[in-house]
C-alpha cells in the first residue's frame, strides 16, 4: 500500500496556539494508522512566506514548496481560529495560491477554536463553503474547540477526543474511494493539458 501523505494546517497568527495543538491532536492520531506521513505547517510561520506574493505566479521557491505540499496532499485537516465570524485572513490567502483543481476529491478534515459555542458554526457557514468551491470531500464530523477544552494549549476534553476519533472513523471509510476519484480527476488533468 502506498504512503498517504496527510498535511495539518492551522490558521494559527501567534503562538502558542489552541488551533495549532488542535490540529496536531488530530494529526496525532491519524498517525497512529498504518503508511502515513504527517506533516502540519502553522500559518504563524508560513504566512510571512505565503504574503510575499499576491498570486501564484509570484511565488518565490519557499511559497511553491508550501503551496505544493497542500496541493499534492492526499488528506487534509484544517484547522482555523473564530476570527471575526470566519476563518483566518492567512488561511485565506493560502487558499487563494492553491490551483483550484488541485484537490477534487480529497477528504478534508475542518476544525476551528474559538470564544464561544456559536463560534462552532463557523466551520458549516464558512469553512465548508471554501472546500466545496475546491470540490474536495469535507467529511461529516468536525471538531470545534474552546478555550475551556484545552490545558495549558494541549486538548484535555475527552468530548474532543471522541470527536475526533468519530472524524477519523469517517476517513477510514471515505479514503480509497477519494483516492481514486483524486487519481481520476489528475490523469484527466493531465490529459488536457498535454
Amino acid at each position: 500500500m502506498s504512503t498517504i501523505k496527510v498535511i495539518g494546517l492551522s490558521g494559527n497568527v501567534k503562538t502558542p496556539s489552541r488551533t495549532s495543538s488542535l490540529v496536531g491532536a488530530i494529526l496525532g492520531a491519524i498517525d497512529s494508522r498504518p503508511n502515513v506521513e504527517i506533516r502540519q505547517i502553522d500559518l504563524v510561520d508560513a504566512a510571512p512566506v505565503l504574503f510575499r506574493a499576491l498570486r501564484a505566479d509570484q511565488l518565490d521557491n519557499a511559497g511553491k514548496e508550501i503551496v505544493r505540499a497542500v496541493e499534492h496532499a492526499d488528506v487534509l485537516v484544517v484547522g482555523s481560529p473564530v476570527y471575526r465570524a470566519s476563518y483566518s485572513g492567512a488561511l485565506k490567502h493560502l487558499f487563494d495560491l492553491v490551483h483550484f483543481e488541485s484537490l477534487v476529491g480529497k477528504p478534508v478534515i475542518l476544525a476551528a477554536t474559538g470564544g464561544t459555542p456559536l463560534h462552532g458554526l463557523m466551520i458549516d457557514h464558512q469553512l465548508r463553503p471554501l472546500f466545496g468551491f475546491f470540490k474536495t470531500l469535507t467529511l461529516p464530523t468536525s471538531v470545534y474547540a474552546l478555550e475551556s477544552d484545552f490545558t495549558d494549549y494541549a486538548v484535555s476534553n475527552p468530548e474532543i477526543r471522541k470527536r475526533i476519533d468519530a472524524t477519523l472513523r469517517e476517513l477510514d471509510v471515505l479514503l480509497p474511494q477519494a483516492r481514486s476519484i483524486a487519481l481520476a480527476h489528475a490523469a484527466e488533468h493531465a490529459r488536457l493539458s498535454a
